[in-house]
C-alpha cells in the first residue's frame, strides 16, 4: 500500500497545480489548452476526493488512538475508532481501485463485429440474438447504436453484422465481449428436440478518429473501389455507383459499404471502421500475421474457444474467464448485462491492482 500511497501523493500534487493553471489567464485564453487541463482535473478529482476522506479519517484514528491510554476518554475513543476504523479500511479499498491504470481507450466509441460461426442457420440466428441483446443493453445505457454494415443469413439471423455504439464509457464496458460466445439450445430447425451446441463470435474494437490514426494511415497505401450497390433499395441503388471498398495495402485489411445512400456517406461509414480495424491490427503487432491476431482476439469460433456459453434449458449463462454464473439467461439475453460486465471489470481490476503491488 505504501507504493500505492506514493503515487496517490503525485497525483495530488498534479491536483493543485492543474487547480493553478485553469486560474492562468494564458491558459483561460487558449481554449485547447483550458480543456485539456480540465479534461485531467476531472479525471483525478475523484481520486483526491476520497484521499482526503482517507487522511481526515486516518488523523481521527491517531488521535483516538492516543485518548485510549485517557481513563475518563478511553470508552469514547473505543467506540469512535469502531466507527473510523472500517471507514478506513473501505476508502483504502477505494484508492487502490482509483489508482489502478486506466485503458486509454475507456471513453471511446466501438465498432462491434458479430459473426456467425459454427453451426450453420443455428449460429446466424444466434448472431442476430446477440446482435439484438446488445442493442437492448445500449437502449439502457442511453448509447446510439446504428447497423452500418451486415450480411443477412439465409434462414434469418446475420452471417455478419457491423454496428457503431456511442456514447458514455462504451468501450470501457464492452470491451471484455470479444470473443467466441456458445450457445446450447434446441435450434428452431431442430424437429427431435435435441439440444445442438453452436457459437458466434465478437470482436470489439475502440472506434478512432483522423486526429486519433494521424500518421497510422497513410491515405497513399489506401485504394477506394466504388461500385453499384446490390440488395433491396430501388432504382437508387440499382443505377448509381454508391457502394465503396476500402483495402488497406499494407496490411490487406478490407472494409466494403454499401448500407448508406450516397457514396460520400459510404466513403465515410467505410474510413471510419478501416481506421478502428488497422489499430487493432497494429495494436497487436507483436504477432507475426494479422489473421492469427483476429483469431487471437475473436477466436475462430471453435466450440473450445467459447468466452460465454448460453444455455437455454438450464436457463444459465456462464462466463468461462472468470468462473461466473447466473441462472437468468432469460434476462441476459434480453440485454441485462450489468452483473456480468461488472464482474468482468472487477476481476480485470483486481489482475491489474496484483501486478502493482
Amino acid at each position: 500500500m505504501d507504493k500505492i500511497f506514493a503515487q496517490i501523493q503525485n497525483v495530488v500534487d498534479r491536483f493543485d497545480e492543474l487547480n493553478e493553471l485553469l486560474a492562468d489567464p494564458d491558459v483561460i485564453s487558449d481554449s485547447n489548452k483550458y480543456t485539456e487541463y480540465a479534461k485531467e482535473l476531472g479525471a483525478i478529482t475523484p481520486t483526491v476526493e476520497v484521499y482526503r476522506q482517507y487522511e481526515h479519517i486516518a488523523a481521527q484514528i491517531v488521535e483516538d488512538k492516543g485518548l485510549l491510554a485517557d481513563k475518563e476518554m478511553a470508552d469514547l475513543a473505543k467506540t469512535e475508532l469502531a466507527a473510523l476504523e472500517p471507514q478506513q479500511t473501505v476508502l483504502s479499498e477505494k484508492l487502490k481501485i482509483l489508482m489502478v491504470p486506466k485503458d486509454p481507450n475507456d471513453d471511446k466509441n466501438i465498432i462491434m463485429e458479430i459473426r456467425g460461426a459454427v453451426g450453420g442457420d443455428e449460429a446466424n440466428l444466434f448472431a442476430g440474438d446477440l446482435l439484438s441483446m446488445y442493442a437492448h443493453y445500449a437502449q439502457s445505457q442511453n448509447w446510439h447504436f446504428e447497423i452500418v454494415d451486415d450480411t443477412p443469413g439465409e434462414a434469418g439471423g446475420f452471417k455478419e453484422v457491423v454496428v457503431n455504439i456511442s456514447g458514455e464509457n462504451v468501450y470501457s464496458k464492452l470491451k471484455f465481449e470479444s470473443g467466441a460466445h456458445r450457445v446450447q439450445r434446441v435450434p428452431v430447425t431442430e424437429t427431435q428436440g435435441r439440444v445442438h451446441t453452436s457459437t458466434a463470435t465478437v470482436g470489439v474494437m475502440p472506434e478512432f478518429e483522423d486526429v486519433d490514426t494521424e500518421g497510422l494511415i497513410d491515405p497513399k497505401d489506401v485504394r477506394e473501389d466504388v461500385y453499384r450497390s446490390s440488395g433491396a433499395g430501388g432504382q437508387h441503388i440499382n443505377k448509381t455507383s454508391s457502394a465503396v471498398r476500402l483495402v488497406h495495402l499494407p496490411t490487406g485489411i478490407k472494409v466494403e459499404m454499401q448500407e448508406q445512400r450516397s457514396q460520400q456517406q459510404n466513403r465515410a461509414k467505410a474510413w471510419q471502421i478501416l481506421r478502428s480495424r488497422v489499430y487493432d491490427h497494429f495494436a497487436q503487432e507483436n504477432r507475426d500475421e494479422y489473421d492469427e491476431q483476429r483469431r487471437s482476439k475473436i477466436g475462430s469460433g471453435d466450440r473450445s474457444e467459447r468466452i460465454r456459453t448460453y444455455n437455454f434449458p438450464q436457463n444459465r449463462v456462464t462466463d468461462h474467464r472468470i468462473n461466473f454464473t447466473l441462472n437468468k439467461l432469460d434476462r441476459v439475453i434480453n440485454g441485462d448485462l450489468e452483473e456480468i460486465i461488472d464482474a468482468l471489470i472487477i476481476a480485470d481490476q483486481a489482475k491489474r491492482l496484483e501486478a502493482m503491488i
